[in-house]
């Protein structure tokens, strides 16, 4: 299981339009990553849209937003346009990124045990190293949440010492 202080794990996925996002080129700025079971599912849409409508706050500090669950980059692009989403999804097919952070496995459903995505959100630092982690997501104000801690986070930077 990931902690807070722990070295997020590097990737190399697929976006909605097939073109490969390395973690290597985000060093130097904090991020989101937030995993999501489908596309075009309620909780899932609702959680896209809430991080959209938040977008433009990440961005102001220049915090890139990426969704990634184990749908195809055609089915983010669908996604994207039918929900008029802004942020980027990350295609992991078989879902061995989100095993490597712990965001898939077995969990609850409906009262039965099974294998699946563990809604999981991971803040990391401009250093590389994780500086929140939310688990078993839930989605009403959860976008809010990670925003309220990403903007703690940059004020702390802002503190002269």
């Amino acid at each position: 299981m990931m902690q807070i202080g722990d070295v997020f794990p590097h990737f190399v996925l697929a976006d909605e339009n097939g073109e490969t996002v390395d973690s290597a080129g985000l060093t130097g700025l904090r991020y989101v990553v937030f995993f999501y079971a489908k596309d075009r599912t309620t909780g899932c849409t609702k959680e896209a849209q809430d991080f959209t409508a938040l977008y433009p706050k990440f961005m102001l500090r220049n915090i890139p937003l990426f969704g990634i669950s184990g749908d195809s980059p055609a089915s983010h692009q669908k996604f994207i346009a039918a929900a008029g989403l802004k942020v980027k999804l990350l295609a992991d097919p078989d879902h061995l990124f989100a095993k490597k952070c712990g965001a898939f496995g077995l969990k609850m459903m409906y009262g039965k045990q099974v294998e699946g995505t563990i809604r999981s959100t991971f803040l990391v630092g401009r250093d590389g190293r994780i500086e929140e982690i939310w688990t078993k997501v839930k989605v009403d104000g959860h976008a809010q949440k990670v925003l309220d801690a990403a903007l703690s986070h940059f004020r702390h930077e802002q503190v002269p010492e």
